[in-house]
């Protein structure tokens, strides 16, 4: 049987021959049929995988995390929530890698795994879920420039923003990989900087020279109390952090995923970007809350203000504490880059989801074309529709649309992990059951996508619970809580009800579709190997490399 592969979203694989050679320099291989093309390199990949979905949330919002739970809660929230993702990213990255094609998304494997209406359900609900937090990046954004004393009216700096993170989705991925590399860069070297100046200041060595050590989890405290009084009140205070902390790594691991149509030799890519992902979680979540329960009290003033800038964040109030006064800029200078890092993050993934779905027949196929740049120009100028949304900051208070949309994307970012969990276990059975080897595969499966099944379920149900207590109650409130639950039962149903009609309800192991595409992924992947073996870049290890790819491996399950 031929394969159509420009139907399947696949690109015509070069041969050998048509990788160029002059002297000692070789080309990286090129397709050159209609599509996205692969142009995200290794080291694009990588800083990405880091830093790229990193926004404010973690400089922001975690002070009002801290302030419901106290330091030690905060941490242990965090900590959880790191393990969770891990597992997620594991099942994430196994269908990944195993079918990297254009327009792979987690919609697409759904629609290939379990049915067409699920596929259906879950790119939509991408879609407006991603488009959100573009606006939700945007107003975050003009909110911190706030923090620099100024008269032009913040519809100006949205309208700045959008124009900076529409440019660079309109130019081809390549420059879109390359500008997330340095934004992602300056995260990263940003956030282990907070690090470092916060176990100075821990130890004494700021300008007040006072030691800090661990005098916050003593006085005000560790652990706090929500809503209630005592022991209940200390729990209610543990779930409300942990649900709210699910914010700060929404879709990340489905990002991975997002780009690997357009990586470069995405087997090898794609493990190593998720290795990165995992030293993200320990040194930047886990390590970073532990750091912020260390530098600033839980009851310090301005944790709560709702200014939405550098001085509502913990950070700079422990650093401000300590008698340090210049770094406070520099920290939301950086939270600026990282609104837009993840603005720009986001509009990609929004476009490439209308893609994926227009591939599937789950859109207008308008949505396919691409430029010859290999940029699908109709998606991303649907995509940057949801951008405007940011104006509705001129008109309401700044933290009352900042909480808003973090409840919303919280619903979606529960439901996603809920619904490709379940993808994963329906493409593990098949694989099990029709004999196919896959070229990376967790040993924490599929023990751990059963476990975040459970947890993730329990989570979204938990998500709006606060609104359940004595005077807590508000329609928005509510709403904002629960609507993603809505939209996708509407999504599924009315698909089903019309154009699945004839569909299963959920494909048999053995109807699962496990080799249709993966001939063309084999040759793109030897083709990389070759590439790469004439580049000189496998060479073997060293015995310090093997150890840390020992260590590495062993981590990564």
């Amino acid at each position: 049987m031929t394969l159509d592969t420009e139907k399947l979203g696949l690109e015509a694989q070069p041969s050998r021959a048509e990788s160029d050679i002059v002297g000692e320099q070789i080309a990286a291989p090129v397709n050159t049929t209609a599509g996205v093309k692969r142009k995200i390199k290794s080291r694009h990949a990588q800083m990405i995988a880091l830093g790229g979905a990193i926004g404010t949330s973690f400089f922001l919002a975690i002070g009002q995390a801290l302030s419901v739970s106290g330091p030690a809660f905060l941490f242990l929230a965090y900590a959880v929530m790191s393990v969770l993702v891990y597992f997620m990213v594991t099942s994430i990255i196994e269908m990944g890698t195993f079918l990297p094609i254009a327009g792979a998304s987690m919609n697409y494997y759904a629609e290939r795994y379990v049915s067409k209406s699920v596929g259906f359900a879950m790119g939509w609900l991408y879609f407006y879920s991603f488009g959100v937090v573009v606006a939700y990046e945007l107003t975050a954004a003009s909110i911190l420039i706030s923090y620099w004393p100024n008269d032009v009216n913040i519809a100006v700096w949205i309208t700045v923003f959008m124009v900076i993170i529409i440019g660079l989705n309109l130019c081809p991925v390549s420059i879109y990989g390359e500008s997330e590399f340095w934004f992602a860069g300056i995260k990263v070297i940003m956030i282990l900087g907070l690090l470092v100046v916060s176990l100075v200041i821990m130890l004494g060595g700021g300008p007040t020279h006072q030691r800090l050590g661990f005098h916050y989890w003593k006085d005000p405290g560790a652990v706090r109390a929500y809503l209630v009084e005592g022991s209940a009140g200390q729990f209610t205070a543990f779930l409300y952090v942990l649900v709210f902390s699910v914010f700060s790594f929404n879709f990340g691991p489905e990002q991975l995923v997002f780009q690997a149509g357009e990586m470069q030799h995405p087997r090898t890519n794609l493990p190593t970007a998720a290795r990165r992902f995992l030293w993200r979680m320990i040194v930047f979540y886990a390590v970073g809350t532990l750091a912020v329960g260390v530098i600033c009290s839980s009851t310090a003033k301005g944790l709560l203000d709702g200014a939405g800038d550098a001085s509502a964040s913990p950070w700079v109030i422990g650093i401000q504490n300590a008698g340090i006064k210049i770094l406070p800029s520099i920290i939301n200078a950086g939270m600026l880059t990282s609104a837009w890092s993840a603005g720009n993050a986001y509009l990609f993934m929004t476009s490439r989801t209308l893609y994926s779905l227009a591939k599937a027949g789950s859109a207008p196929k308008i949505f396919t074309r691409c430029n010859r740049y290999g940029l699908p120009h109709y998606a991303v100028g649907v995509s940057c529709l949801f951008a405007p949304l940011a104006y509705m900051n001129c008109a309401q208070e700044a933290g009352t649309v900042f909480n808003w949309f973090i409840s919303l994307t919280n619903t979606c970012g529960f439901t996603s992990w809920i619904l490709s969990s379940f993808v994963y276990l329906r493409f593990r059975k098949a694989t099990d059951r029709q004999g196919v080897s896959v070229p990376y595969r967790s040993r924490l499966q599929p023990y751990a996508s059963y476990f975040c099944l459970f947890i993730f379920t329990i989570l979204l149900l938990c998500n709006g619970f606060t609104v359940f207590f004595p005077g807590q109650f508000s329609a928005s409130g509510f709403i904002t809580a629960y609507i993603g639950i809505a939209v996708i039962l509407v999504l599924y149903v009315g698909h089903k009800a019309t154009a699945g009609r004839k569909d299963p309800w959920l494909l048999r192991p053995d109807q699962i579709d496990l080799t249709t595409g993966v001939a063309e992924v084999e040759a793109d992947d030897l083709m990389w190997n070759e590439y790469m073996a004439a580049r000189g870049e496998n060479k073997p290890k060293t015995l310090p490399r093997k150890i840390l790819n020992k260590l590495g491996n062993l981590l990564m399950g």
